[in-house]
């Protein structure tokens, strides 16, 4: 009854956790600063370091690809944020981790280590998979389905996965999201302008400008360093350009479903193209990227209003419900 329980949605991005103790989903950017051995911020306020700090000052994110990259400082982020939500944090908590399919027993080990190791320990771990709390979030029914199509969209990769009868059956990890998004624009900004910007002013402008289906013209004024002289010049950026590096990266996620898609049995792809294909992630945010994708594929497309928040909203409906504690796996710490 006074027990504490966690969902835990492990981003490059960000980190979202549901608390229900507090009966509320936090979020925290999944980055830390440190120089050297000494960490100087960590969540939002190291973010706010970034493409800002000083040469002896390292800001990144402990996480590469969905996986965990750097298992110390993913802790240490990860604790940091715990510390937010109780002050009074514990040990002896259940910890939901939402993780992706097709995990080694080390990378397993890994999300059992980091809720175990020198900052938080004796936490009991669940695993679930993150299309199956992607699915629960969305409402799909996993016990007799006949096929359903789940696109993850996030910062730095696209998950493709296939679910029927309660399993996925077919799964596909594209190296494509967000962040390739806001290095295209730098790139596109780059070549036509002579120009260099930060990934945090891409971001921003794909953000403001970003319109896959949409034929309306825009401009923001931003300050870069000049390509030929290095010395710091303002530009005003069309959405065009925003629209054309944006265009870059979804066209190859599309050309990639598309294949996933046609290696797809027939039986499950006309169950898929009667349901529509569910589309989710921060990236998805994009003003008419489903129509885009919808043009593209030959598919219709259900956008979820979670979007970023999909994976731990499912994970918030596991908890809650004892019936859906089936989807996920306890987690034990082997003996070597």
């Amino acid at each position: 009854m006074f027990g504490k329980t966690y969902g835990i949605d492990l981003g490059s991005s960000s980190i979202k956790i549901y608390s229900n103790l507090r009966n509320k989903t936090f979020a925290d950017k999944n980055m830390i600063a440190s120089r050297g051995r000494k960490i100087i911020a960590v969540g939002n306020e190291a973010y706010e370091m970034f493409e800002k700090n000083p040469t002896d000052i390292i800001v990144h994110s402990p996480m590469a690809f969905g996986m965990i990259a750097t298992l110390e400082l993913e802790e240490i982020t990860l604790f940091s944020m715990l510390r937010k939500i109780d002050s009074l944090l514990r040990i002896s908590s259940d910890i939901y981790f939402a993780v992706p399919l097709d995990m080694t027993a080390i990378e397993k080990r890994a999300y059992f280590n980091v809720v175990n190791g020198n900052w938080l320990r004796k936490n009991k771990v669940f695993m679930v998979e993150k299309p199956i709390a992607e699915a629960i979030a969305l409402g799909i029914e996993l016990d007799e389905n006949d096929g359903s199509m789940l696109v993850n969209i996030g910062a730095q990769s696209t998950e493709l996965s296939i679910i029927t009868d309660g399993k996925v059956i077919i799964s596909k990890q594209i190296p494509i999201g967000g962040r390739q998004m806001n290095e295209a624009i730098c790139t596109e900004i780059r070549k036509r302008y002579h120009l260099q910007v930060g990934t945090r002013t891409a971001k921003r402008l794909k953000l403001v400008l970003g319109r896959m289906h949409d034929p309306k013209k825009e401009a923001r004024k931003v300050i870069g360093i000049d390509s030929i002289s290095g010395l710091p010049r303002e530009e005003i950026i069309s959405s065009m350009v925003v629209n054309a590096g944006i265009k870059n990266c979804v066209d190859r996620i599309a050309a990639e479903m598309k294949t996933f898609i046609e290696r797809t049995p027939p039986q499950i792809t006309f169950h898929i193209d009667k349901e529509g294909i569910f589309l989710t992630g921060g990236s998805s945010r994009l003003p008419y990227l489903d129509k885009y994708l919808e043009e593209y594929t030959g598919y219709t497309f259900n956008l979820s209003e979670y979007y970023e928040n999909s994976v731990v909203a499912g994970l918030e409906k596991i908890i809650k419900n004892r019936d859906l504690r089936k989807w996920a796996e306890t987690m034990k710490q082997r003996k070597l």
